[in-house]
């Protein structure tokens, strides 16, 4: 079984999440600027095993697509075209950039540690992972 990872694509930025090779954590992996992410996803790709990338799918509060989405879905046609033997997958990632503001809030760090754009999109990025996750579980405990 190999890894999932889950992206939290920005028009600047990206933040990475993944899980351990047995499914259970999601972790922070990284924050890249867009023009950089392919190069990274490769060499990750070809030193890891990665079944699943899950991208966040921005929606607005009618559950329609957001304005973001004009800029995410031909990352998402790339993306397959350049991984087709790995399953890409969406999940809903409303709300994910306030609740890493609010887990970094809890964390106790300081107002310039959150204040890092970075930290928040990678923190996104572990958030749609966990949500994406928690799904797959209950969707399996129901079969």
């Amino acid at each position: 079984m190999g890894r999932i990872m889950a992206i939290d694509y920005g028009q600047k930025r990206v933040g990475l999440a993944v899980t351990d090779p047995d499914r259970i954590i999601a972790n922070g992996l990284a924050t890249k600027h867009v023009k950089d992410l392919m190069a990274f996803l490769k060499d990750y790709i070809a030193r890891e095993n990665v079944d699943c990338i899950v991208v966040g799918e921005p929606r607005d509060m009618k559950n329609m697509a957001s304005d973001a989405s004009r800029f995410i879905e031909p990352f998402v046609k790339k993306l397959q075209k350049q991984f087709p033997a790995i399953r890409v997958d969406r999940m809903d990632e409303r709300f994910t950039s306030q609740m890493a503001f609010q887990t970094m809030i809890d964390a106790g760090l300081g107002r310039k540690s959150r204040q890092n754009k970075e930290l928040v999109d990678t923190i996104s990025a572990t958030l749609i992972l966990q949500s994406y996750m928690e799904q797959q579980r209950h969707l399996s405990n129901r079969n």
